[in-house]
């Protein structure tokens, strides 16, 4: 059962104000991800296995070595992915 309530509703337009913010799509992956990990911890939304998996797939897509840039792949990856959580988080 997802979670409703103000908070659930907020966490979820936070994620979707990150994701749409202007800015590099990786630092918004960055900041978008942070917000959904906070709402988790704070028990506003809850994880689901595909949420986890999302996740995931997209720590692998920001992962970087130091001094590394991340672009062109990272940002299209990062962009899919983030789309796919926000029909997601209807759900959490």
């Amino acid at each position: 059962m997802a979670s409703s309530g103000p908070a659930a509703e907020a966490a979820r337009a936070e994620f979707r104000a990150a994701m749409e913010a202007k800015g590099h799509a990786v630092d918004n992956a960055r900041a978008a991800a942070a917000g959904l990990e906070a709402a988790f911890a704070a028990g506003a939304l809850q994880r689901t296995a595909p949420l986890d998996q999302m996740l995931g797939d997209l720590g692998l897509a920001l992962e970087q070595d130091d001094g590394q840039k991340l672009g062109g792949k990272s940002a299209e990856a990062a962009r899919f992915i983030l789309r796919a959580i926000s029909r997601e988080l209807d759900n959490a």
